[in-house]
């Protein structure tokens, strides 16, 4: 058994699935938006700003050069 206001959440939520209110909604059985990384944000942000790629990014495109 959850804490009392955890159940009476999921009861509330069960009710309004009965009762389609989340029938219907924008993007309903789209794939989520990303969301960004927030603990690399800084640092995908300047590899993006720098131009800087992954290594194996940077081999494949040589690679597809010298075939």
């Amino acid at each position: 058994m959850d804490h009392p206001l955890i159940d009476l959440i999921n009861a509330r939520i069960r009710e309004a699935e009965e009762n389609g209110a989340f029938d219907n909604l924008p993007g309903a059985g789209k794939p989520l938006p990303p969301e960004p990384d927030p603990e690399n944000a800084l640092l995908n942000r300047l590899a993006k700003e720098n131009g800087a790629e992954p290594e194996f990014v940077t081999l494949s495109r040589e690679l597809r050069k010298l075939r």
